[in-house]
């Protein structure tokens, strides 16, 4: 990519340029994010145009001199314009370059720099925009934040209190299994079981007693 910056004196000196019959000028051109010192120039090509750069002419209006700005191997379609007066009025054409020469030349583009006090004015008023957006942007997160500790709060009072009425059923629980266990109790056998036989033991082979078996429990 190479670019060519040339100052000339309409009337004075002159440019020699081969002119493309085949090749149409640049389309649809357009002045965008103008400052006091500072713009850019775009535009489109023509379908099938061979276009292997771009040529174009900035210039005061009422003022002779002009600048020249040439840019060949590139397919941009755009151009920043620099070192530019506030308040002042500028004309510009755009060409394009293709290897057998340039095209005729487009349009004129006329368009004013504003005062630095009004670029100044439109940057505060970008950054006032945006920090309404951020200040949104923060109250929604806020009331997000609110709302998922609220929720937070509620699963732990719940939790509580499940907690606080299955500690207060533990003892009834106990009372319970106590007087069960003191129902199946014997003297004895305060664990529970039957008792043993009282029956006297008699070593008489002819006078036998039923025998009785005790299962313990």
């Amino acid at each position: 990519m190479e670019r060519f910056f040339l100052l000339v004196l309409s009337g004075c000196l002159g440019v020699s340029r081969v002119t493309a019959d085949s090749l149409s000028p640049p389309v649809n051109v357009t002045i965008k994010e103008v400052k006091a010192n500072s713009a850019v120039v775009s535009w489109d090509i023509p379908e099938g145009d061979p276009v292997i750069g771009f040529a174009i002419t900035q210039q005061k209006k009422d003022v002779r001199m002009l600048r020249l700005i040439q840019e060949v191997n590139t397919t941009t379609r755009s151009c920043a314009l620099w070192d530019l007066e506030e308040e002042t009025d500028y004309i510009v054409h755009v060409q394009s370059v293709s290897m057998s020469g340039t095209s005729p030349l487009s349009e004129p583009l006329r368009f004013r720099t504003p005062k630095e006090a009004e670029t100044q004015a439109s940057k505060n008023e970008v950054t006032m925009e945006e920090v309404g957006q951020a200040t949104q942007l923060r109250a929604g997160e806020l009331i997000i934040i609110v709302v998922v500790l609220i929720m937070w709060a509620g699963v732990i009072a719940l939790f509580c209190r499940q907690y606080d009425i299955i500690k207060d059923n533990e003892p009834n629980n106990n009372k319970d299994k106590a007087k069960n266990s003191s129902e199946c109790s014997t003297p004895e056998h305060p664990r529970g079981g039957l008792l043993r036989s009282k029956f006297p033991k008699n070593n008489n082979n002819n006078n036998r007693l039923p025998s009785v078996n005790i299962i313990e429990v």
